[in-house]
This record gives structure tokens, sequence and C-alpha cells, in this order.
């Protein structure tokens, strides 16, 4: 099962520039995640701070008991390994065909016998659907193609913590949705937590168990995703209907009269939110049932009173029990 990721009062800046600030979340062990926000909010700054490549100045990432944060180097290296980084454009090397690509971890930070990293390396290929293509350059290969490189690539330590950065970027509508399913497929198959970066509304509503946003340099909300997704917060809705009028501008915010001025003309007010949500994807048929729903489940239950109605109202049929277990 994948490790829970505590994150407390975490706060960033480059100079005197703020990306976010008191940041505080917890990632539920074995669950999908997804955290959105506009260009520009720090979202992948956020995954780099998780895994301590970049050093917040304020407060701490809890991994498996160690402070990624203010950890000792030593400590942070070893918790590192339990992390598997999907990044934008696959970040593989040009050089190397994908079987040495994605091999390249396996032959930095273990001994295994060449047999053994051929083995892995294939699983993990005809995990992400890339059996056959293991002689290919990452030129010879499309945006999609390069983009299940890099996965493969992030799962050959056995992580049992994902994050993907924008894993939808470059990528037509139906590439991403088959990166969706792909998505709910392997936390199917190894259970790992995950954290999704991305600005796509259909992974938005399909993938995650559970949702943040980050906005004017705060975490606007984090958690369940029937939160977010019947959320009536104006920003929230805004970038969920994916419309111009709202606080969010072309470059960053808008103004208070620009604001003003929307709500005078009537242009404000956002869609309210659906009354029924898309259905999460549920893995490829012949693939095992998401250990993280039953656990999601409970976790939701053991927090009923706390959510909003409207949430409560959408999460309904979600958490319903499943045939054979009592109410």
């Amino acid at each position: 099962m994948g490790i829970e990721v505590t994150v407390e009062g975490l706060t960033k800046s480059f100079g005197k520039q703020t990306v976010w600030q008191d940041v505080t979340l917890t990632l539920p062990p074995g669950e999908v995640s997804v955290m959105l926000g506009p260009s520009g909010t720090g979202k992948t700054v956020f995954l780099k701070s998780l895994i301590g490549l970049l050093k917040p100045e304020r407060g701490r990432v809890l991994v498996d008991g160690v402070d990624m944060v203010g950890g000792s180097e030593r400590d942070i290296y070893r918790t590192r390994k339990l992390f598997g980084l999907m990044f934008q454009d696959g970040a593989l090397f040009g050089s190397m065909n994908l079987f040495d690509n994605i091999a390249f971890p396996l032959r930095e930070h273990t001994r295994k016998k060449e047999s053994e990293i051929r083995r892995v390396v294939m699983e993990r290929m005809d995990m992400v659907g890339l059996l056959g293509s293991e002689a290919k350059l990452p030129g010879e290969i499309s945006g999609g193609m390069r983009k299940r490189a890099g996965l493969a690539r992030a799962l050959v330590l056995d992580p049992q913590i994902i994050l993907c950065d924008e894993p939808d970027s470059g990528l037509d509508p139906v590439r991403t949705s088959y990166i969706s399913q792909l998505l709910i497929d392997l936390n199917a198959q190894i259970d790992a937590t995950m954290l999704i970066v991305t600005h796509n509304l259909d992974i938005a509503a399909t993938v995650p168990d559970n949702m943040g946003m980050l906005f004017r340099r705060e975490l606007v909300a984090f958690g369940p995703r029937e939160v977010l997704l019947t959320s009536d917060i104006p920003v929230v809705r805004q970038f969920l209907s994916g419309r111009r009028e709202g606080p969010i501008g072309m470059a960053e915010e808008k103004d208070e009269a620009t604001l003003a001025a929307e709500q005078l003309a009537g242009t404000a007010t956002a869609p309210p939110p659906p009354t029924r949500l898309v259905p999460q994807l549920e893995p490829s048929p012949g693939l095992p049932p998401r250990q993280a729903v039953q656990r999601r489940r409970a976790r939701v239950l053991g927090m009923w009173d706390q959510l909003p109605a409207a949430a409560r109202t959408a999460a309904q049929t979600g958490l319903s029990p499943v045939q054979g277990e009592p109410a």
C-alpha cells in the first residue's frame, strides 16, 4: 500500500516572490489526488518540494517519519527512493532507446543483474502499453508514448508514492483519456499514493479520489473530490467551468475594480455546481478492483458531518456499499 504524505504549513518563495504559503494537507495512502490551479500558481514547485528537490522556507513534509524539508540529507535521499516522478516531457535521454531509458534508475540505484533488470523493465513497459518499442529512440515516438515511457521509468523502483507533473500536457483529448485510464489502472495494480498536477478538467472530473486547488499563493481547498466538484467558491467554479468571469485573469488574479465591473454587468456568476458528478473511472476489465476505494469510503464516512450538504449529496452514489457488503 502507498504511504501517507503529510504537509504542514509549507511556504515557498523565490527572493521576494512568495509562490504559496501555509499549505497544509494530507495525501491519503494509496489514493489518487489531483492538484489544480491556473498556470503560474506553483504546482510544479509544490511537487518538487514534496520530494525534497526544492527547500521551502517554512513547514514540514512528513513521509514515512522523515521530514523532506528539515531532515538530514541522508534520510531525505533514502526516503526519496519511495517516490516515482513523472515529468511533463518525460525527461528521457535522447541518445538512449526506451529500454535503456527505463532501465536507467535500476542501473544507477540498484545492484540487480541485467537479467533481473530486463524482467522489471519489460514488466513496466507492458503495464504502460509499450511492449515492442524497446529499441525506439525518444525522437522516434509520439508525445503520448514519451509520457508512458516516463511513467514506466518512474515505476521501475517500485515506488509507494507517484508524482505526475501535468501528464496531459501536449496531448490531444483522446490521448489524455488514455493517460487518465492508465493512471487509474496503475493505482489498481500497485496501490501507490498518487498526486497528479494538472489543469485539465477531464482528468479533474474523472480520475481523482481527492482534489485540491492553488490560487493567490494559497491552497484554496483540499479534500474528497465531491467537495471541490460541488464547491461554490468563485475561483473553483470559474476554473472548473472554464469561464472568463471570475477571480482568475489572463496573467494573474483580477483586481477588485475588474471584479466589481463584472458583478455590475451581471456576468460574474459562474454556473451552479452540477447536481450529479461524472462517475470516477474504474480499472480496465481484467484488473483487480482498486483497494483505495473501500479505504476512501471509510475515511469519507468518518468525516461525513463536516462535509458540505452538496458534497454529501454528490457522494451518496459513490459511497454506496458494494454488492454483498453490509451498509
